[in-house]
């Protein structure tokens, strides 16, 4: 899946551009509107912390960042006194383990506290007015969904898309 951005002037056209989206069979799970707060979205489906968030990232970073450091640890453990193999393993797989799982739950907790960085280029846009619409497409279909939106509602900004959207949120 793919995260295209697309930056509209009101709510009317927003809800065009939604109704669209519809019509290509991209579900409702797959839009999310970002406006700014204490704009009336009415019926759009709102995004969520995951998506106003660096949460996913900031876990994806943690997993690595802490698992190799645990396996560091893990090394070092044992290196340090004379261990059996089986012993050594366990030691070095736990470590690894310990220190992806802490890494991932730090991360995420300092991701869940700082604002989408994609979205950040946009803030801008919304404190004015504008909303963000973002849709997660499948990779093949992206060039097919941006042109048939621009074709249909040509004063919608196509702002881009991510290289990928994770498959869990």
């Amino acid at each position: 899946m793919k995260r295209i951005y697309f930056l509209t002037p009101d709510i009317t056209i927003t809800k065009k551009i939604v109704d669209e989206l519809h019509s290509l069979h991209i579900e409702d799970q797959h839009i999310h509107v970002v406006a700014k707060r204490g704009t009336p979205l009415e019926n759009l489906p709102e995004a969520n912390l995951l998506q106003k968030s660096d949460f996913i990232p900031a876990v994806e970073q943690g997993l690595a960042v802490g698992g190799s450091t645990g396996m560091l640890a893990g090394l070092v453990a044992v290196a340090l006194p004379p261990a059996s193999t089986v012993i050594a393993g366990g030691i070095l797989l736990a470590a690894t383990l310990a220190g992806a799982g802490v890494g991932a739950w730090v991360s995420g907790m300092v991701g869940m506290s700082i604002g989408n960085r994609r979205i950040k280029e946009f803030e801008e846009a919304i404190e004015a007015g504008e909303l963000l619409v973002l849709a997660d497409v499948p990779t093949g279909r992206v060039d097919e969904i941006e042109k048939c939106v621009k074709q249909h509602l040509p004063q919608v900004e196509i702002e881009g898309t991510e290289p990928r959207i994770p498959a869990f949120p």
